[in-house]
């Protein structure tokens, strides 16, 4: 069997509830067509149970043993998830000496284009040829104008994928991103259809600050390969009674 290539464990954790999911929670209620934040997407902080729920996951990783503690994280650029990590990283009390911090923008959130900031309505509204389009193709194709599909965000990553081999084999990653950016990462690690990834994405959405975890295992495969460990986890959460949200950022779509 060749030489290891692989981290030993990546974990995935969506950031802690923002105020835009709370602002969208809103929009989509009143019906309105725009979800109302004064920020850019990339500057929009967590809400107070996002900081509570990200202290919380924080918890969970500190109470790990030393071996099976993360030794390097890499975080998305957003705000609310660099805003996740230092929470995280400070409930877990560890030592940031002994980490690799990296911010890497191809963990970005899935860019919507001219669908930025719109609710389902406003993007039937102002949007009517594109949106028949979105259902025609679904979102694992469809490329809004300005913004990007799934297949898109894929493309990135597998330069992420590389990337984390070639620089920190047999390491312990813990990866600070969003919701698609998840989907799409269990797209590549278990080298999914897009059936399969769509037929995940409908049962469930992924929580904020849940953790989805994977392990090297020599025997997938000549070379090996990364097995699922943790799906959408929440018990961390559920454990301290924080609510568990799962609101997405961005305008909803058919599943």
């Amino acid at each position: 069997m060749s030489e290891m290539n692989y981290p030993q464990t990546i974990w995935l954790v969506r950031h802690g509830e923002s105020a835009g999911n709370v602002a969208r929670q809103i929009a989509e209620t009143h019906g309105s067509l725009k979800v109302k934040t004064p920020q850019r997407d990339m500057d929009i902080p967590l809400s107070a149970l996002g900081e509570r729920q990200s202290g919380a996951v924080g918890k969970w990783f500190g109470d790990l043993v030393d071996k099976e503690k993360p030794t390097v994280v890499i975080s998305s650029p957003y705000l609310r998830t660099k805003e996740t990590t230092k929470l995280l990283l400070e409930s877990a009390e560890y030592d940031l000496n002994s980490l690799v911090m990296i911010t890497d923008e191809r963990l970005r959130e899935k860019e919507f284009g001219v669908f930025d900031r719109l609710t389902k309505h406003g993007v039937k509204e102002k949007y009517p040829e594109q949106f028949e389009m979105r259902n025609a193709l679904g979102k694992f194709y469809h490329r809004p104008p300005g913004g990007e599909s799934w297949c898109d965000v894929i493309l990135r990553l597998r330069s992420m994928v590389n990337s984390l081999r070639l620089e920190f084999a047999n390491e312990m990653i813990l990866i600070v991103t969003h919701e698609v950016v998840i989907s799409c990462f269990r797209y590549l690690l278990e080298n999914l259809s897009e059936e399969e990834l769509l037929a995940i994405d409908r049962k469930h959405d992924i929580a904020n600050c849940s953790i989805t975890s994977y392990e090297y295992d020599p025997t997938l495969t000549q070379q090996g390969a990364m097995k699922l460990n943790l799906s959408n986890f929440t018990e961390h959460l559920e454990s301290v009674g924080e609510t568990i949200t799962s609101q997405p950022d961005k305008p909803i779509a058919p599943k």
